[in-house]
């Protein structure tokens, strides 16, 4: 009962075109950001901390402009339900593909590493500008609300994707290799790890920080090419996602060198538009201090 609401409450908010949304998230924004305060301490320790040459001034301008881009993001999220492919291919943009494609046509694969930002959820529309052999795979952790994790598994699947818990990688892509299948599949590795399982730091974003290295010994095991997601948002609404090769052969790489270009990659992409990165995850509660 409880997930047919939620669909159909979602479904309606996905029809409002967007003009009419951007006024809605700009009329929820000031709630959100002056009366709940979602996880306004976090925000801006995480900001103060990963930019101390900004004055306090410039930390609480990101800090509002990153707000307002969280409410857009959601809501943009939702549209998904019903937006057709040709509106997210003009309103997402992914370029480089022709040299992805080509890769493909070797019988390679991509493991495509990505971040917690710009609008992630638009990523799963990526299957409509690959060949039509390409298997386009995204790695998710399965939500707890089950409600949730059903709803948002049918937007990110709605357009060609296949998502994959986690727990099942391995067994998902042996398989995909035994049928003799290629495919582009995307890892979303920057957030922290679990304390136990914070054995190796490095550098980002002003911190010496845990980092999760399973991404790139799948990488390794299965032979993969390393591919970067480096997004823009070039207005409200638009982006571009520039497909950038890492390594051709990441098994020519020292352990965890392959992560930290991936870590140094995706904090350059956070310094050219911090607002748009989630600065309400605490991605730093377990990094070293002095």
């Amino acid at each position: 009962m409880m997930y047919h609401l939620l669909f159909f409450f979602l479904k309606l908010l996905s029809y409002i075109p967007f003009g009419v949304l951007y006024v809605l998230s700009n009329c929820l924004f000031y709630p959100i950001y002056y009366i709940v305060r979602y996880r306004r301490k976090v925000v801006r320790k995480n900001l103060t901390e990963s930019f101390p040459e900004k004055s306090e001034q410039e930390i609480k301008r990101i800090e509002k402009e990153f707000y307002r881009f969280f409410v857009d993001q959601v809501l943009e999220s939702c549209k998904m339900m019903t937006i057709s492919p040709e509106e997210i291919s003009r309103r997402m943009k992914f370029t480089n593909v022709e040299a992805a494609n080509a890769v493909f046509r070797k019988g390679k694969s991509i493991a495509l590493y990505m971040g917690h930002y710009g609008n992630w959820e638009w990523v799963p529309s990526i299957p409509l500008c690959m060949e039509k052999n390409v298997m386009a795979v995204q790695i998710y952790h399965k939500l707890s609300n089950e409600n949730m994790d059903r709803l948002m598994l049918n937007n990110r699947e709605r357009l060609g994707a296949i998502s994959v818990e986690m727990r099942k990688t391995a067994r998902f892509i042996t398989d995909m290799m035994k049928n003799g299948k290629v495919g582009i599949v995307g890892f979303i590795a920057d957030h922290s790890p679990r304390k136990k399982d914070a054995r190796h730091f490095l550098s980002f974003l002003n911190h010496d920080a845990p980092v999760l290295t399973g991404t790139e010994k799948i990488i390794k095991h299965y032979n993969f090419e390393a591919w970067f997601l480096n997004v823009k948002r070039i207005k409200r609404g638009f982006y571009e996602a520039e497909l950038v090769r890492v390594h051709e052969n990441p098994k020519e790489l020292p352990d965890f060198e392959l992560t930290a270009l991936y870590f140094q990659m995706l904090e350059k992409m956070i310094v050219s538009q911090p607002e748009l990165y989630l600065w309400t995850h605490n991605r730093f509660k377990y990094a070293k201090r002095e």
